[in-house]
């Protein structure tokens, strides 16, 4: 196995999700929320 020198490690990018999937997971999360307050269904 090669050891990384820094460089090679700080050129790494990760798989992560983007800041704006993030936002929009958010917003749609706070939506559920208020409207399984102000609406409430009852489950079947």
């Amino acid at each position: 196995m090669k050891e990384i020198s820094k460089a090679e490690l700080k050129q790494i990018k990760a798989g992560g999700v983007g800041l704006g999937i993030m936002i929009v997971a958010g917003v749609i999360f706070i939506i559920g929320v208020i409207d399984g307050y102000v609406r409430p269904l009852k489950c079947n």
